[in-house]
């Protein structure tokens, strides 16, 4: 049975699914070259791609292993991802169904974990990445890409507020230090680990995810009363558009 966390992020995003697809900010990015990099070596992989939204990082992988598991909670997004796979010719992808905190596959199941923008909904990640570790064969990796928090309590609260504000589904955006220790924690070790940052136009960002008009404009509100140290970190523009933040970690 589902928890109420999980029937709110299944809401949030199962009407979405198209948008995801075809959001520039997803199907593109400097993270799904290098996770194609990471991922040279590894042809005869049976890769995970948990929470994978509409597929990006399942499609991107593909031709780099020998099977892919496209692996989310949303039915909705998983029938996206089934069509854009048929259509792009992508026969070694199927689909499950369910949440990270409880992955239905046995011990030693895969080579490779990954995940992109979707931690930052999961409800427990120390029991997501216990799951993760467990699914791992030995030897096998873990590749995370997601927005960070700052980690400075100025910072840290505002971006929370935002991204609270646009998605209800939103837990939390962690620092790298959270998840350094959280990986640590799981039995995972990092050895791989890259900052960068993520631009996000203000419009298409609202409009993805169908945020209220009253709620959008609390965000403009947000960004015009913030700071200058606020307003200069996450480069806010005149037009609400803003810069996030950044992690991709390899661990094993």
């Amino acid at each position: 049975m589902k928890n109420s966390h999980e029937v709110l992020v299944e809401s949030q995003f199962g009407d979405r699914a198209q948008a995801y697809l075809s959001s520039n900010v997803h199907a593109q990015g400097a993270d799904l070259q290098r996770l194609r990099e990471w991922l040279n070596g590894d042809a005869h992989a049976r890769l995970l791609d948990i929470g994978c939204g509409a597929g990006h990082a399942s499609f991107a992988a593909a031709d780099k292993v020998a099977q892919v598991t496209a692996y989310d909670l949303s039915e909705k997004m998983l029938a996206v991802v089934r069509q854009a796979a048929s259509e792009r010719g992508l026969t070694n992808l199927t689909t499950a169904h369910g949440p990270a905190e409880a992955l239905p596959f046995a011990d030693a199941s895969f080579d490779v974990a990954i995940s992109r923008y979707s931690a930052h909904h999961w409800h427990d990640v120390g029991l997501a990445l216990r799951e993760i570790k467990r699914v791992l064969k030995p030897g096998g990796k873990f590749i995370l890409m997601d927005m960070v928090s700052p980690g400075q309590p100025v910072l840290d609260v505002w971006l929370q507020t935002v991204e609270m504000l646009r998605d209800p589904s939103h837990v939390r955006d962690y620092s790298q230090g959270e998840w350094l220790s959280m990986i640590n924690q799981s039995g995972l070790f990092v050895d791989r680990l890259v900052v960068d940052r993520l631009d996000l136009e203000f419009r298409s960002w609202i409009e993805r995810m169908q945020t209220p008009q009253t709620l959008a404009q609390a965000i403009r509100l947000l960004q015009e009363k913030a700071s200058d140290s606020v307003k200069e970190h996450f480069a806010v523009q005149p037009d609400g558009s803003f810069s996030a933040d950044t992690l991709m970690i390899q661990a094993g």
